[in-house]
This record gives structure tokens, C-alpha cells and sequence, in this order.
């Protein structure tokens, strides 16, 4: 989970007096305090820019009163894929099984997505599908993806606009690992990247680094 920013004694101090009497300037907190404003400045930019203080040009600081669970809903609420999404690894609806689990592996990736001869969206290979197929005692090297991949209009997608929460909320109702990003077009829907559960872990490390 990821952790909201934790507020130091001095902080919280702050928090206190801007409640009590915002607006409120930062020499006034400093003297309050028995501090300089310079002492102050760092303490009062990180709470400014953590959410809990706003900030007005001679006016002073106010309490926004928003605890540290709604500060960060506000900021998974803006994080998008287009800003996380990672290059799509993509294979020919007419390539054979062999052939995918061969890219699948050189790639290190955990899900391929087949496109047809216009480029578009067909179909999702998933490494559960290419070792059901392996398991068998089919050929291989000439059993086409297309036959085993799951096919449209079966797939979860994502844009390059839906926010990150959301994608997390479809990987885990779908118990998928990976959703392909779509750009639609008259004949149908372009892939133009992929989200992964590492593309979701590295948006929410960098929202906890940030805090």
C-alpha cells in the first residue's frame, strides 16, 4: 500500500497554528514558533506542496482540511497511463505457437498481443495460453497463435487517458497481468503500449517517493 506523506513534531505544530488561525503568515508561524522563516520555509513548502496548506500571495497560508487519505485519492487521481505505459510486444495472428513463446521469452514479457495484417487488435496471449498449447501434444512449430489466443471481443483494454487506479482495479477483477493500450480507428483499435502490474508498482513508488 502506498504510505501518505508522515508529518514531523514541527509539522504538525504548523498544521495546528494554520488551523487556529488562518490565514496566517509565515513570519507569524515563525515567531509563534520562537523560529526564523528561514527555518520554516522547508517545513512550510513541503506541506504546501503535500496538500494540507494553501498558499496566497500576501495573504498567508490556510488549512485545507483534507486528511492525509483524501490528499492521497487526489493524487492517484492523477496519475494516467500515458505518463506509465510501457512499448507493447506485439506478434502476427498467423505466427506459430513456437514462434511466440520464443518472442515471449526474448522479450521477457509476461503477454503478447496479436495483431492482424492492418496492425489492429485480434487477440491476447498470455504465458498460461502458450503453456496449455505446450502441454498438449500438438505441433507446435504449426499450431497458429489464433487458435489459442483469447480473441475480441474478449480483451480488456485501457487509453492512454484512463487514470492508473483504474487500471489496477481491471487487472485485479480480471486476475490478468497485463492490458493492452488502445488508440481506436475506423477499422478497429491500434496498440500502442501495455500496462503491466511493474507499470503499476513504479506509478505508485513514484507517488510515495514524491511524497
Amino acid at each position: 500500500m502506498v504510505r501518505t506523506i508522515e508529518l514531523n513534531k514541527r509539522q504538525e505544530q504548523i498544521l495546528e497554528i494554520v488551523k487556529d488561525n488562518g490565514p496566517i503568515t509565515g513570519e507569524h508561524i515563525a515567531d509563534r514558533l520562537n523560529l526564523t522563516r528561514a527555518t520554516l520555509r522547508p517545513d512550510l513548502a513541503i506541506l504546501t506542496m503535500a496538500g494540507y496548506l494553501d498558499a496566497r500571495p500576501r495573504v498567508g497560508y490556510f488549512y485545507t482540511g483534507k486528511t492525509g487519505t483524501q490528499l492521497l485519492t487526489e493524487r492517484l487521481q492523477k496519475l494516467f497511463v500515458k505518463d506509465f505505459q510501457s512499448i507493447p510486444v506485439v506478434v502476427n495472428e498467423n505466427v506459430s505457437v513456437y514462434d511466440a513463446i520464443v518472442t515471449m521469452f526474448l522479450e521477457d514479457v509476461g503477454t503478447l498481443f496479436v495483431v492482424d495484417q492492418d496492425s489492429l487488435l485480434v487477440g491476447v496471449l498470455s504465458r498460461k495460453d502458450l503453456l496449455r498449447a505446450s502441454i498438449g501434444k500438438q505441433e507446435l512449430t504449426t499450431l497458429p497463435v489464433n487458435i489459442i489466443m483469447t480473441r475480441m471481443p474478449n480483451i480488456t483494454m485501457c487509453t492512454r487517458e484512463d487514470l492508473m487506479i483504474e487500471i489496477a482495479k481491471k487487472l485485479i477483477e480480471k486476475q490478468i497481468d497485463a492490458l493492452p493500450v488502445v488508440k481506436e480507428t475506423e477499422k478497429g483499435f491500434e496498440v500502442v503500449g501495455r500496462m503491466t502490474k511493474t507499470n503499476l508498482t513504479k506509478a505508485f513508488l513514484a507517488l510515495a517517493e514524491n511524497d
